[in-house]
């Protein structure tokens, strides 16, 4: 955590995984000022007391809003409350917003968690655990036939551009990972490649290290 903070604005504590992506996207599609503060996972920076303080979980992402004085950790809370800071990506409408509220803990309940196993067992440990690969291999497939089936005749996940739509797609953005062919579930690659076209998702994916691009299917 080598950068300084500039006591305004808000301070993004991250790394390039889907779960800090999600947060850099939504601050560039709302265009708040940000301060980025890599948390280097791979060096251990998650567990230092520094960041501890902001993220007991010792997970990322962080925030520190200087404008309200609050900080806060895990995906899904950082996303809801930048919606409510701003009035956008977020529906008011009562009907709407517990659709969102539904495929946002879908995200954070199932997709998150089962694609990162798969990452996990199938990417980072092949061979180790036959049977590990294979339940979250098909969990996998599972998770990307739901949301394919959500997408027949939808844009996004819950009809306009949310939370939702930010949440999910840096999932689906690791496709490699999973080794699953987008191109299988047409709805969803149509998506995927509608969000991937959008240059605040592209400027998001990008932080901390901005030499990377979206990955794009065959």
């Amino acid at each position: 955590m080598s950068a300084q903070a500039d006591n305004k604005g808000i301070d993004l504590y991250t790394w390039n995984t889907p779960n800090g992506r999600k947060i850099s996207i939504m601050l560039e599609e709302l265009g708040l000022p940000y301060t980025v503060f890599p948390i280097d996972i791979t060096r251990g920076d998650q567990h230092q007391p520094e960041y501890l303080a902001l993220s007991p979980n010792n997970k990322i992402p962080a925030i520190v809003d200087h404008e309200t004085g609050i900080q806060l950790m895990e995906s899904g809370a950082i996303l809801m409350y930048l919606a409510n800071k701003t009035g956008k990506l977020l529906s008011t409408v009562s009907t709407k917003y517990w659709e969102q509220m539904e495929w946002l803990m879908f995200q954070m309940g199932h997709v998150g968690p089962m694609l990162g196993q798969t990452h996990h067992f199938v990417k980072f440990n092949p061979g180790k655990s036959p049977y590990a690969e294979e339940r979250y291999s098909t969990e996998n497939a599972r998770l990307y036939q739901v949301l394919d089936k959500r997408l027949q005749g939808r844009d996004y996940i819950c009809d306009e551009y949310s939370i939702v739509d930010i949440a999910t797609w840096p999932w689906i953005s690791r496709f490699e990972f999973q080794q699953m062919n987008l191109t299988d579930y047409p709805n969803l690659k149509r998506w995927y490649l509608l969000i991937a076209a959008r240059p605040a998702v592209q400027k998001g994916y990008a932080v901390p290290d901005h030499t990377l691009t979206v990955p794009m299917p065959d």
